[in-house]
């Protein structure tokens, strides 16, 4: 078995949505060498990418949800960058559109930004470009 070399985590308070993503990514996704990761907390979301990135499991992209209870998408977004600039973000969401999330998309916070419902050509289309620069 290869070693976990990658990871994507994936942050949405709906588990059926993350049960969704789950399904998606891992037709696309090398399970063998990338760790898939799903948290409906924010919170903890953040405590696993420092821990990825301590453990030196490269994080290939970060999916997050715009709304949430306990944290905003925008503000983790925020959190994520302050730490790791590098990180690749893709933010969902059924309530924000591209103008409510246009500070994020102007100061580069964002690489993606996918409305719900999505179809799977959608997210495939936002991801395969950051999945092609590690194949």
């Amino acid at each position: 078995m290869e070693e976990l070399k990658y990871a994507v985590v994936c942050v949405d308070d709906d588990p059926f949505i993350l049960q969704m993503l789950g399904f998606q990514l891992s037709k696309i996704v090398d399970q063998k060498c990338t760790l898939l990761e799903y948290f409906t907390d924010p919170h903890s979301a953040l405590s696993s990418i420092d821990n990825l990135v301590e453990e030196k499991i490269d994080i290939i992209f970060i999916i997050v949800d715009y709304q949430m209870p306990q944290m905003s998408g925008g503000q983790l977004v925020r959190a994520i960058k302050s730490k790791y600039p590098e990180l690749k973000c893709v933010m969902l969401s059924g309530h924000a559109n591209e103008v409510s999330v246009g500070d994020l998309i102007q100061e580069k916070l964002l690489d993606a930004f996918i409305s719900k419902p999505w179809d799977e050509g959608t997210l495939f289309e936002a991801i395969c470009p950051i999945l092609d620069k590690i194949r």
